[in-house]
């Protein structure tokens, strides 16, 4: 038997919420019309005002993004992750503080991560190194910047909360495209670089391999316990196939090689059965990448440092009058219209 529409909403991949009420608190300081962003982004007033109200997390992202834009504060997600207590994040945080080393803590905390948020799937990779990974379930990737900032600057601040030490990765990775600046590199303390094949922070082992200073054996038993239940009665997340193909084409797009063929080797499954489950789903491979270029090429245009021929490179087109003629398909407008509008908003004119 198919499920109904309630269940099927049931399993869409949600979130505690908490970094969309820092956002909400920040926007209402600065006398926006809040209710406005929570409308466009499909949430209410009273999911915020409810502590136990789960969002889910492709409207936490696009929420995200409106605040970033009417406070005008590129950076949101790291900035809201360096201000708000991290014991707010409740049963995830307590169950980390009690563990006994760094990088126990941090494989508790990937195990149990999708309490807070299911669209987010931490892994823990051993190695010479050690990679703490994070990958979108459910959720399109390449839509997002702000809430995986806030995870892996409060991830780092975590890190150096339990262990009263100042832990710093040697590298920090994000897919997203942007310019490293001063700030982010005082925090983080190593290479961060963005327009990368995943978002992880690697660490050596000794930087893991470090006391932390609450350790409670006994407690820690018994948030490990309470964990278990927790997830024992949450419903797995349905990770869609079309976030999916989004999220895997994206970095393969600059290279060209953004083809079903490809894509379907990733996901590990043939080109049939590729373009069958995508069309249970409503899709098709060509619509699917029609959006994802439309939505890159209206981000990307933001960005005052990438030309046009630039981004027409980065959404796999070989010339920039194939991406003009499509962008203008898509929108009725040629890029530099669009690109003279964001110019002009930003100079306030």
């Amino acid at each position: 038997m198919s499920e109904s529409r309630t269940e099927r909403r049931a399993v869409v991949p949600s979130a505690a919420g908490g970094i969309t009420r820092l956002a909400y608190a920040l926007a209402e300081d600065k006398g926006t019309d809040v209710d406005i962003l929570l409308r466009k982004s499909g949430l209410s007033r009273n999911q915020i005002r409810d502590p136990n109200a789960r969002l889910e997390v492709q409207r936490q992202i696009k929420f995200l993004d409106f605040v970033a834009e009417v406070v005008d504060d590129d950076l949101l997600g790291f900035h809201l992750s360096q201000t708000f207590d991290l014991r707010t994040v409740g049963l995830l945080y307590y169950v980390i503080a009690s563990s006994a080393r760094l990088d126990e803590a941090l494989r508790r905390g990937a195990r149990y991560s999708s309490i807070v948020n299911e669209g987010i799937k931490l892994t823990l990779h051993d190695g010479r190194e050690r990679g703490l990974l994070f990958e979108y379930i459910g959720v399109s990737r390449h839509l997002d910047r702000h809430q995986i900032e806030f995870w892996v600057a409060a991830l780092i601040r975590l890190c150096r909360q339990v262990t009263n030490r100042r832990v710093v990765a040697d590298r920090v990775n994000f897919i997203h495209r942007r310019s490293v600046t001063p700030e982010l590199n005082a925090f983080f303390g190593c290479e961060v670089r963005f327009d990368a094949n995943a978002d992880e922070a690697v660490f050596s082992t000794s930087s893991l391999n470090v006391p932390i200073v609450g350790a409670d054996p006994y407690l820690n038993q018994v948030l490990v316990k309470y964990c278990e239940e927790a997830l024992a009665h949450r419903r797995p997340a349905r990770n869609a196939l079309g976030p999916r193909v989004e999220n895997a084409m994206a970095t393969l797009l600059p290279h060209g090689k953004a083809q079903a063929s490809e894509i379907a080797r990733r996901l590990g499954m043939s080109k049939r059965t590729l373009a069958r489950r995508l069309a249970s789903e409503g899709l098709t491979f060509a619509t699917v990448l029609r959006h994802l270029r439309s939505d890159l090429a209206k981000r990307h245009l933001a960005d005052r440092d990438l030309s046009v021929s630039k981004i027409a490179w980065l959404l796999g087109y070989r010339d920039v009058s194939t991406f003009t003629n499509a962008f203008k398909r898509w929108t009725g407008k040629p890029p530099r219209a669009i690109r003279a509008a964001h110019l002009q908003r930003a100079s306030g004119m």
